[in-house]
């Protein structure tokens, strides 16, 4: 059995007992008090089962539990105690959301029905957050490629904006960071609303008319009513309706919400977008990330600064090549927009190269043609 099962006690011969007891059942191990218990967590974890006493100096059991909840979510936590009441109870599955609450001195049988269980139900809750990570996040791959073929100027900044969300997600150690790039892939599904000729002006940076900027202001709104109505996507949806907001609270929505109140995702987006705005308006990337460091409220300086190193490392770390239509392979990034041999824009800079784009490419250069070479790059990682 692969999940590992970790039991906190603050009596050292406790311990010894329950792992002669228990070590040919299951995968443990055992920390001495509730301190040890976290630095276990952080250093040998994840824990599929969290077994705590409840009396301990220092931190106590419910404590204990509590900050095991906020550093790993995911992990089945009990209480094991020799000291139970009414009121220890109601506290330890209130504060503690424990799973089991067992008194001591506590049968085998009853001890080994309560760990499987345990293990079971850490199983169920990794194997749904694994099939809604995967399948999620694949359907909405799909339907940001096909979209894409839609409206590639939109779409394309979703793509290169997904890549810094999830590096710098990465180097804050945040968890889900599946969710952050759904919204990032999401962020400008509410530009849809936008007629094509209004998305030209955008890019060319014609002045827009009054009414194609109420459009454009309502587009993260939009975005996330799409999305607020689908299960398990709220936190998506928020991030993305708070994609404009700035750090010190103004910007759009106008509400109180400010700082670290305002969701990560949206404190990641609002920092990746502005960035690629910059760039794509023809700013180097130096000069663009200085325009961001003198914006004074506007960005979570944390983030931004994470997003300066990322960028800067990135020149250095970048392998571009040309290649024919027919060279082209899924997980290739376009460093140039591709046209057609008119001049009309087929798929925007930033897009990583996918099954149904290419097959769309090469049914459309059999018709009509399309600008060869295509300057590329490798997707880091792939």
């Amino acid at each position: 059995m692969s999940e590992k099962i970790l039991f906190v006690d603050d009596e050292l011969n406790i311990l010894h007992s329950i792992r002669r007891q228990l070590r040919k059942n299951f995968n443990m191990e055992t920390a001495l008090g509730g301190e040890e218990g976290l630095v276990k967590i952080e250093q040998n974890g994840p824990f599929a089962v969290v077994v705590s006493d409840f009396r301990m100096p220092g931190l106590n059991g419910v404590q204990f539990l509590a900050k095991v909840r906020n550093v790993a979510p995911d992990t089945v936590r009990m209480i094991l105690t020799g000291y139970a009441d009414v009121t220890t109870t109601i506290t330890a599955v209130n504060e503690g959301n424990i799973f089991r609450f067992l008194t001591k001195p506590c049968p085998t049988e009853k001890l080994l029905t309560a760990l499987s269980a345990g293990l079971h139900q850490y199983q169920l809750i990794t194997a749904e957050k694994e099939l809604l990570e995967k399948t999620l996040k694949g359907s909405v791959k799909i339907l940001t490629e096909i979209m894409a073929l839609v409206n590639p100027e939109a779409f394309g900044r979703s793509a290169r904006i997904q890549r810094l969300v999830k590096n710098i997600a990465e180097e804050m150690h945040l968890p889900d960071i599946w969710e952050l790039e759904t919204a990032a892939m999401l962020s400008q599904i509410g530009y849809i609303i936008l007629s094509e000729t209004t998305m030209k002006k955008i890019k060319s940076g014609q002045p827009l008319t009054r009414e194609e900027m109420k459009l454009i202001d309502k587009h993260a709104s939009v975005a996330a009513n799409l999305l607020s109505n689908i299960p398990r996507m709220k936190k998506i949806a928020d991030a993305i309706a708070y994609q404009d907001k700035h750090y010190d609270g103004s910007g759009s929505p106008p509400d109180s919400v400010k700082e670290k109140a305002i969701p990560v995702g949206a404190r990641l987006l609002k920092v990746t977008l502005d960035f690629d705005r910059l760039e794509s308006g023809g700013w180097f990337n130096d000069e663009a990330l200085q325009i961001l460091e003198n914006r004074n409220g506007v960005y979570d300086l944390s983030i931004l600064h994470l997003l300066k190193r990322i960028v800067l490392a990135k020149k250095t770390d970048q392998h571009v090549k040309s290649v024919k239509l027919a060279q082209l392979t899924p997980n290739m990034i376009f460093e140039e927009d591709v046209k057609s041999d008119r001049g009309v824009l087929l798929i925007s800079r930033g897009q990583e190269a996918g099954v149904i784009m290419i097959e769309r490419l090469k049914n459309y250069a059999k018709t009509s043609g399309i600008k060869q070479p295509i300057l590329v790059s490798v997707a880091a990682g792939k």
